[in-house]
């Protein structure tokens, strides 16, 4: 992946800072300059995030993963014993993730120092993961539930469920929130989006900056919520654009659009 370990915003007295990881992933770190609380959000391989520790000079004290899948999680035995790091992460899947010290669940508010997030149940990638609101710094973290332009593949859910997670991110995060997920997967979210909605001129004029971005070597990880929300189709499988795919006459239900959405996108190229 291109460098980008050097993407940092601040955030009321908090540095985040993005940290590429393998070949796509994204882990993110998140630091409180006024307690030094250090917050590790998933944990794809231990090198880089081990590296942007040892530059930046923070102490890593948390670690909060979104979900059990490997990408996410093979680096916390390491940092974990480079650092003793508490491990936070979803109660509905701690038999499948590495031991937690914390075991979260649908509702909880998770308290790492200064900073509270609440822990929104977002199933459908896998069965039981958790998406982060940090309402406060107005930063989400969704893993592999919502990407930039797109959504996880169904591995471990239906379309019925992950329709309903796609919805409650959509109710509960407002325009303006920072989205933090898991892999930098937006060009080719792009791309297929605009087959999807082509009408959609939001849309259109952000594959164009995504485009450009990603020629650069830029992220395109944070995105807010509000562009998200105008352009990727599949948060907006009950809009009339993105129902026009449906092969049949009349309205289909949401779910049903998604459904036909993410089966495209699975065989996209």
């Amino acid at each position: 992946m291109d460098n980008t370990s050097s993407h940092t915003i601040e955030k009321d007295g908090v540095e985040i800072r993005l940290v590429p990881c393998l070949s796509d992933n994204y882990a993110v770190l998140m630091h409180d300059r006024v307690d030094g609380t250090t917050v590790l959000v998933d944990a794809p391989e231990p090198g880089p995030i081990l590296a942007a520790l040892g530059e930046t000079g923070w102490r890593l004290t948390d670690i909060l993963l979104t979900h059990h899948h490997h990408d996410h999680v093979q680096g916390v035995a390491a940092l974990v014993e480079a650092t003793g790091a508490q491990v936070h992460g979803p109660a509905a899947e701690a038999d499948r993730m590495p031991p937690l010290d914390d075991a979260l669940a649908d509702g909880d508010t998770v308290r790492l120092g200064r900073l509270e997030a609440g822990c929104i149940a977002t199933p459908g990638h896998t069965s039981g993961p958790l998406s982060y609101h940090f309402a406060g710094l107005g930063v989400a973290f969704t893993g592999d539930t919502l990407f930039a332009l797109g959504c996880g593949r169904l591995f471990e859910g239906t379309p019925e469920i992950m329709w309903e997670s796609l919805c409650r991110l959509r109710s509960a995060l407002p325009d303006d929130t920072l989205v933090y997920c898991g892999h930098e997967y937006t060009l080719s979210n792009a791309r297929f989006a605009l087959t999807v909605d082509p009408g959609n001129e939001a849309l259109v004029a952000r594959a164009g900056a995504v485009e450009a971005a990603r020629a650069e070597g830029r992220p395109t990880v944070p995105f807010t919520m509000g562009e998200d929300r105008a352009t990727n189709p599949f948060l907006r499988a009950d809009a009339p654009s993105v129902a026009a795919v449906m092969p049949t006459e009349g309205r289909a239900p949401p779910a049903a659009v998604f459904a036909e959405i993410r089966r495209r996108k699975d065989s996209f190229r």
